[in-house]
């Protein structure tokens, strides 16, 4: 297997790689013209966020500054809206349901290393896919850590680092991130 492959899959792989590499560079040429695009060239900053991620729907914004490492391993839905110093690490899938918002400050981050020093001393990591499902909010300055999956309507409190996975219809928050209420999809008028 190549090591594109071997980040892919979720094994150990050395992001040295002279691909991985190259692919890096070439995602942060897409990311400084997309960050040095004013704000009011929707159109062209939608155009460019198309080119760079694997799918997305027909409308998205996303606020500079944003970061990735690949891009084409992100797939957002329709409506999707990332606020301003949004950091995606997508060496695995990132997938990213419809109606979906962040804050500013999030980062989601698919990355990791090994937990042995010696192993980790080697430059040697490995990735963890990330799906956030429909309707979903994170909060300003939550981390969502690799391997993780949050079900639809979820909201992530500010600051929240989320560690594991939370089903549907749930506010989340704290460090790590529990369960503080459930969302109440079916609230009684005023």
């Amino acid at each position: 297997m190549t090591e594109q492959e071997k980040m892919l899959t979720g094994a150990l792989y050395f992001p040295s790689d002279k691909t991985l590499t190259a692919m890096r560079k070439q995602c942060r040429i897409q990311l400084d013209e997309l960050n040095s695009i004013c704000q009011s060239e929707h159109k062209t900053r939608t155009r460019l966020l198309k080119q760079l991620f694997g799918s997305t729907g027909k409308r998205l914004y996303i606020e500079s500054s944003f970061k990735c490492d690949y891009g084409e391993n992100i797939y957002v839905g329709e409506n999707f809206f990332a606020n301003f110093n949004c950091v995606i690490l997508d060496a695995a899938k990132v997938t990213i349901g419809d109606n979906c918002m962040i804050a500013p400050q999030v980062g989601i981050y698919t990355a990791t290393h090994p937990i042995d020093p010696k192993q980790r001393a080697t430059g040697i990591e490995f990735a963890k896919p990330i799906t956030i499902g429909h309707n979903c909010w994170i909060g300003g300055m939550a981390v969502i850590n690799p391997g993780v999956t949050l079900g639809d309507n979820v909201v992530v409190a500010s600051g929240a680092v989320v560690t594991k996975s939370f089903g549907s219809n749930v506010v989340i928050g704290g460090n790590p991130a529990k369960v503080i209420k459930s969302v109440d999809l079916n609230p009684k008028p005023d």
